[in-house]
Protein backbone atom coordinates (compact mmCIF):
# COMPACT_ATOMS: atom_id res chain seq x y z
CA UNK A 1 0.00 0.00 0.00
CA UNK A 2 1.42 3.51 -0.47
CA UNK A 3 0.81 5.23 2.67
CA UNK A 4 1.34 8.95 1.68
CA UNK A 5 -0.90 9.22 -1.60
CA UNK A 6 -3.65 7.66 0.44
CA UNK A 7 -3.43 9.62 3.72
CA UNK A 8 -3.26 12.76 1.34
CA UNK A 9 -6.39 11.93 0.27
CA UNK A 10 -7.68 11.74 3.96
CA UNK A 11 -8.32 9.14 6.17
CA UNK A 12 -9.66 6.28 4.36
CA UNK A 13 -12.96 4.65 5.62
CA UNK A 14 -13.23 1.90 3.20
CA UNK A 15 -11.20 -0.24 1.27
CA UNK A 16 -11.49 1.89 -1.68
CA UNK A 17 -10.06 4.62 -0.20
CA UNK A 18 -6.44 3.09 -0.20
CA UNK A 19 -3.85 3.62 -2.80
CA UNK A 20 -1.80 1.18 -4.11
CA UNK A 21 1.74 1.50 -5.59
CA UNK A 22 2.78 -1.42 -7.56
CA UNK A 23 5.94 -3.30 -7.09
CA UNK A 24 9.03 -2.82 -9.25
CA UNK A 25 9.98 -6.36 -10.03
CA UNK A 26 13.70 -6.92 -11.01
CA UNK A 27 14.28 -9.60 -13.55
CA UNK A 28 14.96 -13.10 -12.30
CA UNK A 29 18.30 -13.88 -12.10
CA UNK A 30 19.98 -17.41 -12.92
CA UNK A 31 23.64 -17.93 -11.81
CA UNK A 32 25.45 -21.37 -13.16
CA UNK A 33 28.37 -22.29 -11.28
CA UNK A 34 30.76 -24.76 -13.10
CA UNK A 35 33.08 -26.39 -10.45
CA UNK A 36 36.61 -28.05 -11.64
CA UNK A 37 36.12 -31.30 -8.90
CA UNK A 38 39.13 -32.46 -10.54
CA UNK A 39 42.21 -33.95 -8.29
CA UNK A 40 44.90 -31.49 -9.03
CA UNK A 41 42.07 -29.01 -6.86
CA UNK A 42 43.28 -30.95 -3.94
CA UNK A 43 46.24 -29.43 -3.35
CA UNK A 44 47.35 -26.94 -1.17
CA UNK A 45 43.53 -26.95 -0.25
CA UNK A 46 42.16 -24.75 -3.12
CA UNK A 47 38.98 -26.79 -3.16
CA UNK A 48 38.75 -25.66 0.37
CA UNK A 49 39.11 -22.31 -0.49
CA UNK A 50 36.70 -22.89 -3.24
CA UNK A 51 34.22 -24.04 -1.04
CA UNK A 52 34.06 -20.78 0.93
CA UNK A 53 33.79 -18.83 -1.75
CA UNK A 54 30.58 -21.08 -2.90
CA UNK A 55 29.26 -20.87 0.69
CA UNK A 56 29.35 -16.55 0.52
CA UNK A 57 28.07 -17.06 -3.36
CA UNK A 58 24.97 -19.24 -2.11
CA UNK A 59 23.99 -17.13 0.48
CA UNK A 60 24.35 -14.56 -1.73
CA UNK A 61 21.82 -15.96 -4.09
CA UNK A 62 19.39 -16.81 -1.26
CA UNK A 63 19.62 -13.40 0.01
CA UNK A 64 19.11 -11.87 -4.15
CA UNK A 65 16.13 -14.73 -4.65
CA UNK A 66 18.80 -15.94 -7.56
CA UNK A 67 18.15 -19.25 -9.17
CA UNK A 68 21.19 -21.61 -9.04
CA UNK A 69 22.49 -24.24 -11.55
CA UNK A 70 25.62 -26.14 -10.81
CA UNK A 71 27.58 -28.47 -12.56
CA UNK A 72 30.52 -30.36 -11.39
CA UNK A 73 33.33 -31.19 -13.69
CA UNK A 74 35.38 -34.30 -12.53
CA UNK A 75 35.90 -37.81 -13.03
CA UNK A 76 35.09 -38.66 -16.99
CA UNK A 77 31.78 -36.60 -17.28
CA UNK A 78 30.43 -33.67 -16.18
CA UNK A 79 27.33 -33.98 -13.58
CA UNK A 80 24.58 -31.92 -12.53
CA UNK A 81 23.75 -31.12 -8.97
CA UNK A 82 21.15 -28.50 -9.33
CA UNK A 83 19.16 -27.53 -12.97
CA UNK A 84 17.66 -23.89 -11.92
CA UNK A 85 16.54 -23.59 -8.45
CA UNK A 86 16.09 -21.68 -5.81
CA UNK A 87 19.14 -21.67 -3.54
CA UNK A 88 17.96 -23.42 -0.11
CA UNK A 89 20.41 -24.21 2.70
CA UNK A 90 19.79 -28.01 1.35
CA UNK A 91 23.16 -26.97 -0.96
CA UNK A 92 25.06 -26.77 1.99
CA UNK A 93 25.68 -30.60 2.68
CA UNK A 94 26.26 -31.12 -0.96
CA UNK A 95 28.95 -28.87 -0.64
CA UNK A 96 30.37 -30.28 2.16
CA UNK A 97 30.67 -33.32 0.62
CA UNK A 98 31.61 -31.69 -2.47
CA UNK A 99 35.18 -34.08 -2.73
CA UNK A 100 37.91 -33.98 -5.53
CA UNK A 101 39.11 -36.76 -7.79
CA UNK A 102 39.55 -38.13 -11.19
CA UNK A 103 39.73 -36.37 -14.36
CA UNK A 104 39.10 -32.94 -15.50
CA UNK A 105 36.03 -33.14 -18.11
CA UNK A 106 35.82 -28.91 -18.24
CA UNK A 107 35.68 -28.21 -21.57
CA UNK A 108 32.83 -30.82 -21.94
CA UNK A 109 31.22 -28.79 -19.03
CA UNK A 110 31.75 -25.92 -20.60
CA UNK A 111 30.18 -26.80 -24.09
CA UNK A 112 26.66 -29.14 -21.80
CA UNK A 113 26.66 -25.65 -19.71
CA UNK A 114 26.57 -23.59 -23.13
CA UNK A 115 23.89 -24.96 -24.81
CA UNK A 116 21.77 -25.54 -21.79
CA UNK A 117 21.92 -21.64 -21.34
CA UNK A 118 20.79 -20.93 -24.91
CA UNK A 119 18.27 -23.33 -24.35
CA UNK A 120 16.88 -21.74 -21.19
CA UNK A 121 17.49 -18.26 -22.92
CA UNK A 122 14.80 -18.95 -25.36
CA UNK A 123 12.42 -20.37 -22.90
CA UNK A 124 12.95 -17.31 -20.22
CA UNK A 125 14.56 -14.67 -22.36
CA UNK A 126 13.57 -11.93 -19.50
CA UNK A 127 15.82 -13.98 -17.31
CA UNK A 128 19.25 -12.57 -16.19
CA UNK A 129 21.93 -15.16 -16.78
CA UNK A 130 25.72 -15.30 -15.07
CA UNK A 131 28.60 -18.02 -15.01
CA UNK A 132 31.09 -18.29 -12.49
CA UNK A 133 33.41 -21.20 -13.87
CA UNK A 134 36.29 -22.47 -10.81
CA UNK A 135 38.73 -23.93 -12.35
CA UNK A 136 42.88 -24.31 -11.62
CA UNK A 137 43.25 -24.62 -15.45
CA UNK A 138 44.93 -28.02 -15.36
CA UNK A 139 44.10 -29.72 -18.25
CA UNK A 140 45.58 -32.90 -20.15
CA UNK A 141 43.95 -31.69 -23.51
CA UNK A 142 43.30 -28.37 -24.78
CA UNK A 143 40.74 -26.84 -26.70
CA UNK A 144 39.35 -23.53 -27.62
CA UNK A 145 35.60 -23.32 -26.08
CA UNK A 146 33.29 -21.14 -27.45
CA UNK A 147 32.20 -18.83 -25.08
CA UNK A 148 29.10 -18.83 -22.81
CA UNK A 149 26.22 -16.49 -24.13
CA UNK A 150 26.20 -14.71 -20.43
CA UNK A 151 28.43 -12.42 -18.40
CA UNK A 152 30.98 -15.08 -17.06
CA UNK A 153 33.50 -14.84 -14.27
CA UNK A 154 36.23 -16.83 -13.91
CA UNK A 155 37.74 -17.82 -10.60
CA UNK A 156 41.48 -19.78 -10.89
CA UNK A 157 41.72 -21.84 -8.41
CA UNK A 158 45.46 -22.65 -8.78
CA UNK A 159 47.50 -22.92 -5.39
CA UNK A 160 50.78 -24.40 -6.67
CA UNK A 161 54.15 -22.87 -5.76
CA UNK A 162 54.73 -22.75 -9.63
CA UNK A 163 51.95 -21.87 -11.60
CA UNK A 164 51.12 -23.07 -15.50
CA UNK A 165 48.53 -19.94 -15.56
CA UNK A 166 46.26 -22.27 -18.05
CA UNK A 167 43.17 -20.62 -16.06
CA UNK A 168 43.97 -16.91 -17.40
CA UNK A 169 43.97 -18.36 -20.89
CA UNK A 170 41.04 -19.91 -20.48
CA UNK A 171 39.10 -16.61 -19.33
CA UNK A 172 40.03 -14.91 -22.39
CA UNK A 173 39.06 -17.48 -24.63
CA UNK A 174 35.64 -17.49 -22.82
CA UNK A 175 35.80 -13.52 -23.24
CA UNK A 176 35.39 -14.26 -19.22
CA UNK A 177 36.22 -12.00 -16.37
CA UNK A 178 39.45 -13.39 -14.55
CA UNK A 179 40.23 -12.99 -10.59
CA UNK A 180 42.58 -15.59 -8.99
CA UNK A 181 40.99 -17.39 -5.92
CA UNK A 182 43.40 -15.31 -3.56
CA UNK A 183 41.56 -11.60 -4.50
CA UNK A 184 38.93 -12.88 -2.92
CA UNK A 185 38.46 -11.92 1.23
CA UNK A 186 35.22 -12.50 2.96
CA UNK A 187 33.68 -9.00 2.71
CA UNK A 188 33.94 -9.61 -1.67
Amino acid sequence: MAWLPTLLKGRPLQRRDLCWQQRQAQPPELWLVIVDASASTRRHQALAQAKGLLAGLFDQAYRQRARLALLTASGSKPQWQRHGLKASAALQPWLQALGAGGGTPLFAALEEARLWLLARGKRLPHEVQRCLVLTDGRLRQWRTPQPMPCATLLVDMEMTAVRVGRARQLAEQLNADYRHIEQFTPDS
